[in-house]
Formats: structure tokens, C-alpha cells, sequence
């Protein structure tokens, strides 16, 4: 075998360590967290549905590469929950060494080229990473709101923590972005996040 296979083949299975990173939102009917893995393959579906409500033509291809890839940093550097402000402050920097080590296991090209997606998703500038944000920020959104906001409930998350998370939304999809602002109105409504 020749070094490259064995690099792609060595990330490939590497990469099923995504599996066994688990997230705060529970699955639909709250049986138990989520993982990364299917975190991303939700959003990689997502984006291929929703993609005619993106407010500007999205490359759908190159999303999908977005949100499937934009957590594999995890498996070194953890999932830090979306309103845990004392894991925000070393995320960047535990983020930024697991994608040294997590990308620079394939081969040189492929490593620029993921390293380069994964970085275009964090930058929050082009069409494509503006909604796939708005994919990262609905998912769990939506999950909550199924599951009658059981984890925002158990966490004592605020109206104003979620609406901050999901500012950029609307750069992605107005619509969407609106989608998301209802979710949090009813939610507050109904108790399940803190109107503050």
C-alpha cells in the first residue's frame, strides 16, 4: 500500500471517533445526547433540503463538506456547549491544535483542502459557511423544540443566550433566520427558555 492510501485510510478510521463525542441535545424523543457524527449527517441533509431558502446560491457540495467536517475537530478537542462561556474561552486554541493534528494525518493536498473548509466554515464570511452556521445553529434548535426545550430547561438557558448564538442565522436564510426567531418566542412561552 502506498503512503497515501494509508494516510486516507488511517484518517478514515480516525475519523469514527466522532461517534463517541456526545453533545448536550438529546435526540427526537429524548431517549438520549446526540454525537457529532450524526450532528453532522442531520446537517448534511439539511443543507441538500433547505438549500433553495439560503439567501444567496449556495455550492450545496461544498456545505455538506462544511458541516460534515466542521466538528472533527472534537475528537481531540471535546465539544464545548454552545452556552458554556468558560469552555468558549480556550475553544479556539484547543480547536485550532486538534485541526494541526486532525487534518495533517492525510495527505499534504487533501489536508490544505479540508484545513481550508473547516477554516471557511469558522470565518462566517461566504455564502456557503453563512448557511451552513444557520445549519449548525437550527439543528439543535430544532431538537430542543421537539423535545419540549428538555436540555435548554436543564441548563437554564436564557431567551438572550440562544438569540446571541443565533444572530448570523439570518445571513444564511432570512427565512430560516425567522424560522429560528419563532422556535425561541414559543419556547419562552412556553417556559422552556428564561425570558432574559
Amino acid at each position: 500500500m502506498d503512503d497515501r492510501l494509508r494516510k486516507q485510510l488511517d484518517f478514515l478510521l480516525e475519523i469514527d471517533k466522532e461517534k463517541e463525542i456526545y453533545r448536550q441535545t438529546h435526540i427526537l424523543g429524548g431517549s438520549r445526547r446526540e454525537n457529532d457524527a450524526e450532528h453532522a449527517w442531520h446537517m448534511a441533509i439539511m443543507a441538500f433540503v433547505l438549500q433553495e431558502y439560503a439567501n444567496e446560491p449556495v455550492d450545496v457540495l461544498r456545505v455538506m463538506k462544511m458541516v460534515l467536517m466542521h466538528d472533527l475537530v472534537e475528537i481531540y478537542a471535546g465539544d464545548t456547549y454552545a452556552y458554556d462561556e468558560t469552555g468558549k474561552e480556550s475553544q479556539r486554541e484547543r480547536e485550532l491544535a486538534a485541526a494541526d493534528k486532525i487534518f495533517g494525518m492525510l495527505p499534504e493536498d487533501q489536508e490544505q483542502e479540508f484545513r481550508a473548509i473547516w477554516e471557511e466554515f469558522e470565518e462566517k464570511k461566504s455564502p456557503e459557511a453563512k448557511f451552513a452556521r444557520m445549519l449548525d445553529n437550527y439543528q439543535p434548535l430544532s431538537l430542543n423544540n421537539a423535545n419540549q426545550g428538555g436540555d435548554w430547561r436543564a441548563h437554564n438557558v436564557a431567551r438572550s443566550q440562544v438569540e446571541k448564538r443565533n444572530e448570523i442565522s439570518k445571513e444564511g436564510s432570512q427565512l430560516m433566520g425567522q424560522v429560528i426567531a419563532d422556535i425561541i418566542e414559543e419556547n419562552v412561552r412556553k417556559g422552556n427558555l428564561r425570558d432574559a
